[in-house]
């Protein structure tokens, strides 16, 4: 099929869903993007711009937007869903009716819905049993997307016909497509580290050091590998784009939305006005949360995860919480290798 006989819904009119949209309709390949506000879909098709999430960057004259989801999503072959994890069931409800076995949905949403411990993949294979189901993730910041830097991302499924078509519609000689079986696993992964992603922002409005960073950004690869390893993952897909990749880009940049919201903290700005400032939803602040939750459910260690929640969530003081850490009971490195049974 040639692109321009390819349809391709995108559900959700933020910055990564604008940035993926706008990489198909480059190519010319017919995407609807759906999204609930009637002016931005106006904006989108009139000026070609989304100045909400992605000021100053203009998109394809190809892209359409529309805020009919049903016209969206009827004939698409493949549809992203880019919604944030607290609307992504009931968005992914709305098209129950409508997908059908022929059909791809691939989630690009990192985090995990609270009240079911249902990461995305999860929720779409509950409401759309019927659909071959995937998950993109990678160190994907949608503003170096839509400057055309040369970025790469992870497709993940069972199903391969899946996989390559996921692959050659978004295939860009700025945008590199890798595949993986692991779907739990690259999931996780990018759900995980918006968490570490907070810890690397309070770390830096403290002034810390590089070996303070390096130690924090391997231990966050140990604990979030650790835990999603206890739910089935395979820690090799760790090493990877959605594992590592993924950590070192949100833990790094300051264009990552949980390092400014962990910034702002280490700055001494609440947590309301930190979400608040941020102007779009930082998946890792309800993930803490979650996390946490299910680690002393599972008695899972993860020291880390358990300081930041005393941090973020009960006021407690950063240098207190370091302390802490730096006092427990010294473990194996990479448990992998060494397991911390044995020490």
């Amino acid at each position: 099929m040639s692109a321009e006989q390819r349809k391709v819904a995108v559900l959700g009119g933020g910055s990564f869903g604008t940035v993926i949209a706008n990489i198909m309709a480059e190519k010319g390949i017919q995407v609807a993007q759906w999204m609930r506000n009637k002016d931005r879909a106006d904006e989108i098709n009139q000026q070609h711009t989304n100045s909400r999430y992605l000021p100053d960057y203009p998109l394809s004259p190809a892209l359409t937007a529309t805020t009919d989801i049903e016209s969206a999503v009827v004939g698409a072959e493949l549809v992203f869903v880019a919604i944030p994890s607290q609307s992504f069931r009931s968005v992914v409800h709305q098209i129950k009716h409508i997908v059908t076995e022929q059909q791809c949905v691939i989630s690009t949403t990192k985090g995990i819905e609270g009240e079911t411990f249902s990461l995305m993949s999860q929720i779409l294979k509950d409401e759309l049993p019927q659909a071959n189901v995937g998950v993109l993730s990678g160190p994907n910041l949608a503003k170096e997307v839509a400057q055309h830097q040369l970025t790469a991302t992870v497709i993940a499924s069972n199903h391969e016909p899946l996989r390559a078509a996921v692959q050659d519609a978004l295939q860009q000689s700025y945008f590199r497509v890798y595949a993986s079986s692991d779907t739990y696993g690259v999931e996780l992964g990018g759900t995980l580290k918006n968490i570490y992603a907070i810890a690397a922002g309070l770390s830096a409005a403290l002034g810390m050091g590089e070996n303070t960073k390096s130690m924090l950004l391997t231990r966050s690869l140990a604990e979030m590998s650790r835990f999603a390893v206890s739910m089935g993952a395979n820690p090799m897909t760790f090493l990877g784009l959605a594992g590592v990749g993924d950590l070192i880009v949100t833990c790094m940049s300051p264009l990552s939305r949980n390092y400014r919201v962990g910034f702002a903290l280490g700055s001494g700005i609440s947590l309301d006005e930190a979400v608040k400032s941020l102007g779009e939803v930082a998946e890792g602040v309800n993930t803490i949360r979650i996390i946490k939750e299910k680690a002393d459910e599972m008695d899972i260690y993860m020291p880390l995860v358990a300081g930041l929640y005393e941090i973020v969530f009960n006021g407690a003081h950063v240098k207190e919480v370091a302390k802490a850490l730096m006092t427990s009971e010294q473990s194996t490195d990479v448990e992998f290798v060494l397991p911390r049974t044995t020490v």
